[in-house]
């Protein structure tokens, strides 16, 4: 295994995943898992009346987008988010990139960047 492998995980709010999803498809990522989660940053939630009484929200629902790559530049993959998720506003959501390893196809047992084709 001598390229290098790179996860890329997204957090933002559901209401913005169409648009990355559509975004990523156009630069080539061809394959990500999507979760539905909960939780709270800078935002530390919000206030909603319910029958007129005050409740604190204090975890938001957000979208997490997991994506491996290893032919697409990983500046090209933030770049693209960014300019896709971008709002000026707090809750936009944040980025993180990681090194992987190694990624096993538990059908055949192909290892590396195979694995991911």
């Amino acid at each position: 295994m001598t390229e290098k492998i790179t996860k890329v995980d997204i957090i933002t709010s559901p209401n913005r995943l169409e648009d990355l999803m559509d975004e990523l498809d156009k630069i080539g990522v061809t394959g990500m898992t999507v979760s539905n989660v909960s939780g709270c940053g800078l935002q530390r939630g919000h206030k909603e009346y319910y029958r007129g009484t005050p409740v604190e929200i204090k975890l938001l629902a957000k979208v997490k987008v997991e994506i491996v790559i290893c032919e697409i530049p990983v500046d090209k993959l933030v770049e693209t988010v960014k300019k896709v998720l971008y709002t000026g506003n707090i809750g936009d959501g944040k980025i993180f990139v990681y090194d992987v390893v190694n990624v096993i196809r538990i059908s055949d047992g192909t290892e590396g960047i195979d694995a991911l084709r």
